[in-house]
């Protein structure tokens, strides 16, 4: 007899709810309710989630013909399976999870693009599909896993995806892409001058760029399509580059270029680990082997060993990436008084030439002229450097 009290009781909680999710314009969680296994919720309204929603099986989706909906309260939801069909999209202004799958039919999930604390997370064990130019997440995506990642990213009508490889553990990160030029970003106290690059670097992309936030080292592969315009870069795919605006240095750092695919009108690129955080944000840029015609560049350097611990040695920016070079080093009569396959960035004006007067004292002030090659590249620099004591 009590147990046909309590099923009698539940039965008429489950209708209860029922009607009252189907009477009003918003479904509100102050409680406590999960999903079971077999489940399956559709959510033809907006969804504020003031409660516990995060022990959730079954399936989920987002269903609207002719309007958007919107997630909101103080409470994140964790989802299993997830499916988003709203035709003016799913707008987040709090957090959710999805632990196994999301599937893009129509629309595009909107998070604040001025909020990193609000984004489409995925969680370990996830897969997702069906995005594309009118359907992905246009804002902020995080990812938690040791597997490899597609952000299904865009921004308004264009798909970006950005790819991290296998992780060596479990490791979180933060991304979004912006069809903007990086001198004039929307949402960023700063701007990004493409004017402002490191040596070795020719051009940065005025037209788009992607924010990715971590503090584990990683790689990561940057895509491009039509209207990226490699073509204003040049005629040749090998000098495209990963590139990533430097929070100390303030300027475009270059972060590697390998495992390039496709062509000028769509393809990716592959950078070295580098960690997300010191970067305020990425892009594909070109090194100076995209100058046509001329693979001879010329760069000037100078650097102070005068044991002050400041500007000892001289450095190449970039050459950490391009350890297949060499380099030779002439004083103003063309005697040779350094040379080094691999160079490292570590001479510090002192000659390794035999016939040089005085060598162990180091090389006296003076200007000094050099030829440094970067052989997978194709580059040959040449300049001069001054060294002041």
């Amino acid at each position: 007899m009590d147990n046909i009290k309590q099923h009698k009781v539940l039965f008429f909680l489950v209708m209860f709810i029922v009607v009252t999710i189907n009477a009003q314009t918003t479904f509100q969680n102050n409680g406590n309710i999960q999903i079971h296994e077999d489940g399956q919720v559709g959510f033809h309204t907006d969804v504020v989630n003031n409660g516990t929603f995060d022990q959730n099986l079954g399936m989920v989706g987002f269903y609207s013909v002719d309007d958007q909906l919107e997630v909101s309260g103080t409470n994140e939801a964790v989802f299993n399976n997830v499916e988003v069909n709203v035709f003016d999209n799913l707008y987040l202004e709090t957090s959710i999870t999805v632990a196994n799958n999301l599937s893009f039919i129509t629309g595009k999930v909107i998070t604040p693009r001025d909020n990193l604390d609000v984004s489409l997370k995925f969680s370990e064990y996830f897969l997702h599909s069906g995005e594309n130019d009118e359907a992905h997440v246009d804002g902020y995506v995080s990812s938690t896993d040791n597997t490899e990642f597609t952000f299904p990213i865009g921004d308004e009508n264009s798909l970006r995806p950005m790819l991290l490889p296998e992780q060596p553990e479990n490791t979180s990160y933060t991304g979004a892409y912006f069809k903007e030029d990086p001198n004039n970003p929307s949402t960023f106290d700063i701007s990004f001058d493409t004017n402002e690059k490191q040596n070795l670097l020719n051009k940065i992309s005025e037209y788009e760029f992607w924010d990715l936030n971590g503090t584990e080292e990683t790689e990561v592969v940057l895509t491009w399509d039509f209207f990226s315009y490699l073509n204003e870069f040049g005629d040749e795919l090998k000098s495209i580059r990963v590139v990533g605006w430097d929070k100390i240095e303030n300027r475009w750092v270059d972060l590697g270029g390998k495992n390039i695919t496709g062509d000028l009108n769509e393809g990716s690129v592959q950078s070295s680990k580098f960690i997300p955080d010191n970067y305020e944000v990425i892009t594909i840029g070109t090194d100076v082997s995209s100058v046509l015609g001329n693979e001879i560049v010329s760069r000037n350097y100078a650097f102070t060993p005068n044991g002050d611990g400041i500007n000892e040695v001289l450095v190449v920016e970039g050459v950490e990436l391009r350890p297949n070079n060499s380099i030779n080093i002439f004083n103003r009569w063309g005697a040779l008084v350094f040379s080094q396959k691999g160079y490292d960035n570590t001479w510090d004006g002192v000659s390794k030439h035999d016939l040089t007067i005085n060598k162990n004292k180091g090389l006296p002030t003076g200007t000094y002229f050099y030829t440094l090659t970067f052989y997978d590249e194709g580059i040959t620099l040449t300049g001069y450097i001054y060294i002041m004591r």
